[in-house]
């Protein structure tokens, strides 16, 4: 099939859509530490555009850049894993941090604090906010959190075989979606505002801690704790996958 500018179709959508992948590593790099660099995140999403582009038939019925979107991003959380930017270390100490906000939430019926978290494990409040500082970019659902398991098929796969279906809101199905909510009401009134300015009214980091009145660093530490409670809270409710 071709354009009007004897563009095979292929390499219509690659061009077109070159620009969103430039977008996406842009406001991916903006969570992530300096060490990260934007140029490796635009190649790897080049690459999950291409899978995109190859995977993907209009008789499925899905808008393409719904589903280009998520391998796009999926193959740049798939690039800092394999490149290691997040040491096991630390994702082992935020699984720690979601585990001990899960058993205090129950335990006390409320958000617990910051102090009460360090508390529970049994460090001081400031290698706890340390450890948030060293967790930047903890994202609440992760890639691999739709893989079944070895040997199955992909969620984002799986839910495009339908004729009509659409990947976006496969995952925003209304139980998962009602869920999310749920856990977002329940976050604590300073995070729960963190949270709606950042990914609904889509300030920076910077912004956010002048509105707040907090430095950046300190806004970087909220939310990935209020991440981490997001987490606890869907875990709770077996929505995610193990990460």
């Amino acid at each position: 099939m071709y354009t009007a500018k004897g563009k095979t179709e292929k390499d219509h959508l690659l061009e077109m859509h070159a620009p969103l992948v430039k977008k996406l590593a842009h406001q991916m790099k903006a969570k992530l530490p300096p060490s990260v660099e934007v140029d490796d995140l635009i190649q790897a999403g080049m690459m999950g555009l291409l899978d995109a582009i190859g995977r993907y038939e209009e008789t499925h019925g899905a808008q393409f850049e719904t589903y280009a979107v998520l391998r796009i991003r999926g193959a740049m959380l798939d690039e800092l894993r394999s490149s290691d930017w997040m040491p096991r270390s630390v994702r082992q100490n935020m699984r720690k941090i979601e585990e001990a906000m899960s058993i205090l939430q129950q335990r006390l019926g409320h958000p617990p604090s910051e102090s009460e978290v360090a508390k529970m494990l049994k460090i001081s409040l400031s290698e706890y906010q340390e450890m948030l500082s060293d967790s930047g970019g903890h994202q609440l659902v992760y890639y691999e959190d739709f893989h079944d398991g070895e040997g199955s098929d992909n969620f984002l796969d799986r839910h495009l075989v339908d004729e009509g279906s659409d990947p976006l809101q496969s995952l925003l199905q209304d139980d998962f979606r009602l869920a999310v909510i749920q856990a977002i009401d329940g976050l604590p009134e300073r995070e729960k505002l963190l949270m709606g300015l950042y990914y609904e009214q889509e300030l920076n980091l910077k912004e956010i801690g002048a509105v707040m009145g907090v430095s950046e660093s300190r806004v970087s530490q909220l939310h990935t704790q209020a991440v981490a409670r997001l987490r606890a809270a869907l875990r709770e409710q077996k929505w995610t996958g193990e990460v």
